[in-house]
């Protein structure tokens, strides 16, 4: 039988209850469990839907709440589950609430690293296959279903948005709210066994040499601030939870609450939970708001010591939702990836002309050496699920969040985009469009023939539109969902993609663990009267020349010496085939354009 093992050390009783097979009543009378030092033990048999229920002194004990064990695999939601009964104090929820599935932990399957350097997909279980159309669109089966596509993309890594069992009467829905860390996400399985399809899904990907990366969430829960619901964490050890001396949530995370990083049960907790979910053979971990965590240098080395045991790779968002920032050497850890934003912002404002831009690009482009110690640190990224889609980049000036019911206040102001022109799609001119694809295809050059690891959000690859939505946590409608009859309407882009992927594999340059240093040359530019060139960049470096024009007039570009050829003009919907050789000492390149030269 599967062993029950719950942290409460304030409690004077804690008590298992067992629930019929749909979770609406009570089995019997309450089992209680016994002490052992601050945490209460027993044992219940697999397949039972059970809670728990705890009473103290002080703290925010609720003897008339059935817990969720925090520890718990699997989560069951009766029939009658109301989030609201939670909430208050003193009203019981017996079979109104999540219950625990109990079930033997399976054995673990081992991570595989790609034999190929990263190129990272960030997507969403659902927003990925729920227009694919079938009985499993919207699953982890489903997703198994675009694998070959994104493999023949050129992608070696999935990063998932979190698969935490989340509350579904929380109203998010990107799956940053979690209420039991080690528990998958069951309304993403097309069965009754969740980590079982999910794991599924990890081996088809190492089938075809991809890595799965998860997003955890382990800085918060969904149990928010003190007017949310108590479900497992509040009921049992208060404590867990950052607190002031008059016992009000310290919160960091935007989200009510945050997990004690230095509270060594909470490690414990966090730790156990991604076992489980290496278990299922998961190859990476992006910790979200990862600077929550960071706040403890025991809880650091913890993590680090666990990915080394568990071989997996470890990502930060190395920053949290106070101001709290430190990407690039500013990260206490070590072994790390870390998401760079500066990249995203300081391309995108590169890609709008703005003064002074070109300057930033000199670091960017090859893996930020003013932020990192080696290239391979540095995700590069564009977009992601948070903020505007790469298509909204160039078709949006400003953000459109009014379906998310907060007045349009929510998401980001500073998006660096430039709409070509004319705001969003409707009514806009072919010129407009014109430039918008080529915006694009100027964007993924950037990010391909940049030194580190370039990630990209799903559906940038075939022109993914949000309408300008860059905060679509609660949308869970096609303004989120990957519209695949858009994708036939940007086959263009999406061959594109898969041609200039397909290059950077062949230039090992652009992933070698050293930065280029003196093998790097930025060239000599001016406008073609021989002016001052606007924003540009160019640099060559090995056997590859990349020439960028973000200004609107054509820019001259001094060429290194010897033999090139062209391998892509934007100007162009697709890569050229054959390259066309380039004999001169100086090439020029038309306005808002990206050319890559080969030899």
């Amino acid at each position: 039988m599967p062993p029950i093992r719950v942290h409460a050390p304030e409690a004077t009783t804690v008590a298992m209850v067992v629930f019929t097979g749909d979770g609406g009543d009570v089995a019997g009378p309450p089992r209680p469990l016994t002490r052992e030092g601050d945490e209460w033990v027993g044992d219940v048999p697999t397949g039972t839907i059970y809670g728990l229920v705890a009473d103290g002194e002080g703290s925010r004990f609720d003897a008339s709440k059935v817990l969720v064990d925090p520890r718990s695999t699997r989560v069951w939601f009766p029939a009658g589950h109301d989030r609201r009964l939670a909430t208050r104090p003193g009203v019981g929820n017996v079979g109104r609430g999540p219950l625990a599935v109990a079930l033997p932990v399976p054995p673990a399957r081992p991570a595989r690293r790609s034999t190929r350097p990263p190129v990272v997909y960030e997507a969403h279980v659902r927003n990925l296959t729920r227009l694919v159309g079938g009985d499993a669109s919207g699953t982890y089966r489903a997703f198994v279903d675009q694998l070959p596509r994104l493999d023949a993309l050129g992608v070696t890594a999935i990063e998932l948005l979190p698969v935490h069992q989340t509350d579904p009467q929380e109203g998010s829905y990107w799956g940053y709210m979690p209420l039991c860390f080690g528990a998958v996400h069951a309304q993403y399985a097309a069965g009754d066994d969740p980590a079982a399809e999910l794991a599924a899904l990890v081996a088809a990907a190492h089938e075809l040499d991809i890595e799965v990366w998860l997003d955890v969430v382990v800085n918060h829960t969904t149990e928010v601030d003190a007017a949310g619901p108590t479900y497992h964490l509040r009921g049992l050890d208060d404590a867990m939870y950052r607190r002031r001396g008059d016992g009000s949530y310290i919160e960091t995370t935007g989200c009510g609450n945050d997990v004690d990083a230095d509270h060594p049960a909470a490690q414990d907790l966090v730790v156990w939970s991604l076992d489980r979910l290496a278990d299922l053979g998961v190859d990476g971990f992006r910790f979200d708001l990862a600077a929550v965590l960071s706040r403890s240098p025991s809880m650091m080395s913890r993590l680090e010591a666990w990915a080394g045991t568990r071989d997996v790779r470890t990502i930060a968002e190395a920053w949290d939702a106070a101001g709290g920032y430190q990407v690039g050497r500013t990260w206490p850890g070590t072994g790390w990836m870390q998401w760079n934003d500066r990249f995203r912002d300081d391309v995108r404002s590169f890609l709008r002309a703005d003064d002074g831009s070109a300057a930033l690009m000199e670091q960017r482009v090859q893996g930020s050496p003013d932020l990192f110690d080696a290239p391979g640190d540095s995700i590069n990224y564009l977009s992601c699920h948070d903020g505007f889609t790469l298509y909204d980049v160039f078709a949006y000036d400003a953000k459109h969040n009014g379906a998310n019911g907060h007045g349009n206040r929510d998401g980001a102001d500073d998006n660096r985009s430039w709409n070509c022109g004319w705001e969003g799609d409707d009514g806009a001119p072919d010129t407009v469009l014109a430039l918008r694809r080529r915006q694009l295809r100027n964007a993924w050059c950037l990010l391909a023939m940049s030194h580190g690891v370039p990630m990209v959000a799903a559906g940038d690859e075939h022109g993914r539109t949000q309408g300008g939505n860059n905060n679509a946590y609660n949308q869970d409608n096609t303004t989120s969902w990957i519209d695949y009859a858009r994708r036939d309407e940007f086959a263009d882009l999406e061959h594109f993609v898969t041609g200039l992927l397909a290059l950077r594999a062949r230039h090992a340059v652009l992933t070698q663990p050293e930065w280029w240093g003196d093998a790097l040359t930025f060239l000599d530019r001016r406008g073609v009267d021989g002016s001052t060139a606007g924003p540009s960049i160019g640099w060559s470096v090995g056997d590859l020349c990349v020439l960028a024009n973000a200004w609107w007039h054509p820019t001259e570009f001094a060429l290194p010496p010897g033999s090139w050829t062209m391998a892509v003009d934007t100007n162009q919907a697709d890569l050229l085939d054959p390259p066309t050789p380039v004999d001169a000492s100086a090439y020029v390149v038309g306005p808002r354009s990206v050319v890559i030269l080969t030899r």
